[in-house]
């Protein structure tokens, strides 16, 4: 995303509104609006809003994981599986069938 090509001044904006919506609505590049030569704003399409604050949700996501990862708040795979046993939903759920007890007698239950 360059906003160097698409800078425009606010009194550009007042007098081209309708202009502006339109063409950043079928070329989804953002505009940079400047008043008195600094950049004050930034108009973009919704969808390609969206998509920003969908990747900015997923990169705090990642963030939070490695910084879980450094102070050593996680357990191997191994570890973690070897310590779940396999319980079917129906047991766990409360309702026993025959499908279900032969499901637990398998898994050792």
């Amino acid at each position: 995303m360059k906003f160097s090509t698409r800078v425009k001044p606010i009194s550009y904006l007042k007098r081209h509104a309708a202009g502006i919506v339109n063409d950043i609505s079928e070329s989804r590049e953002p505009m940079l609006i400047t008043r008195n030569g600094e950049a004050k704003l930034v108009v973009m399409d919704v969808k390609s809003c969206e998509e920003h604050e969908e990747t900015l949700a997923l990169l705090k996501l990642l963030a939070l994981g490695n910084r879980e990862i450094e102070q050593g708040y996680f357990r191997p795979v191994e570890e973690e599986t070897r310590s779940h046993r396999f319980v079917p939903f129906r047991l766990r759920a409360g309702f026993p069938t025959k499908s279900c007890i032969s499901c637990a007698i398998r898994a050792g239950i």
